[in-house]
């Protein structure tokens, strides 16, 4: 079960399944995608993504799953890589809050999301040494991207899991804090950001997440904020910004061009 909650610009996007540890199987994650696309179409200007009961998202739910006719391209690719992509490219600023096992799936969620809170205990990574599988969901691209090759490799050939404490310390997340504080602090973020200049921060993310992709160099990326900057000057938010900086007063952002 997901749920969706909507209070001041900000949408709070809720895995609410305890029992499972929030483990995802098909219909939960055409739940989780609808509530991206409600939160979307809502016009939101913020998201926090978080997890109830004692895990954020311990992954895949294979309760019932017989591996010898599993369809774990149609799960993986036809399910899974949308709601990434969907996820990731979400038009306002997004925070995760991860508590708990954050495993397989659920690392996958937390990748795709701008900015990442865990606690400090939370469990990261993946077990899939002892089930004949292989990390998923994008792991792979993060861990060699932040952790290189070898500790990749010791990651995956024993099945060890990161603290959420080693995993902020390693450069994977942003943020780490003891568990009873990491959602308030998530939210707490997303409700600054939703009062922020909503479109610069856009441009930021679309920046960012095109250096990620197309490692550009300093001069080529520096191009790109150019560009970026002079459009971004035409809009309102822009203007209000200078005008408050010089009439020593604090902004008041709409988030509209």
């Amino acid at each position: 079960m997901v749920g969706l909650e909507i209070a001041d610009n900000v949408a709070h996007v809720v895995l609410n399944a305890p029992a499972r540890l929030n483990s995802l199987d098909a219909a939960a994650l055409r739940d989780l995608s609808a509530a991206y696309a409600a939160a979307e179409a809502a016009g939101v200007r913020a998201l926090v993504v978080r997890g109830e009961g004692r895990a954020f998202c311990a992954g895949r739910d294979i309760s019932g799953v017989d591996p010898r006719t599993d369809d774990v391209a149609g799960y993986l690719g036809g399910l899974v890589e949308p709601l990434l992509r969907r996820m990731s490219a979400f038009p306002a600023p997004t925070f995760a809050a991860a508590h708990g096992a954050c495993l397989g799936v659920g690392l996958g969620l937390l990748i795709a999301t701008d900015v990442v809170y865990v606690a400090d205990t939370a469990a990261i990574g993946s077990p899939f040494a002892n089930l004949g599988a292989t990390l998923d969901s994008g792991g792979h691209a993060l861990f060699v991207e932040r952790l290189g090759a070898h500790r990749t490799l010791d990651l995956i050939y024993s099945g060890r899991l990161m603290s959420g404490a080693e995993a902020v310390a390693a450069g994977l997340f942003s943020q780490t804090f003891p568990a009873n504080e990491v959602t308030e602090a998530a939210v707490r973020a997303a409700v600054s950001a939703a009062s922020g200049a909503t479109r610069a921060f856009l441009a930021s993310k679309a920046l960012v997440h095109q250096l990620r992709d197309e490692r550009l160099g300093l001069w080529q990326s520096m191009g790109i904020e150019n560009a970026a900057q002079a459009e971004l000057c035409a809009t309102a938010d822009y203007r209000e910004g200078f005008l408050a900086f010089q009439e020593k007063r604090p902004p008041v952002f709409t988030g509209r061009g």
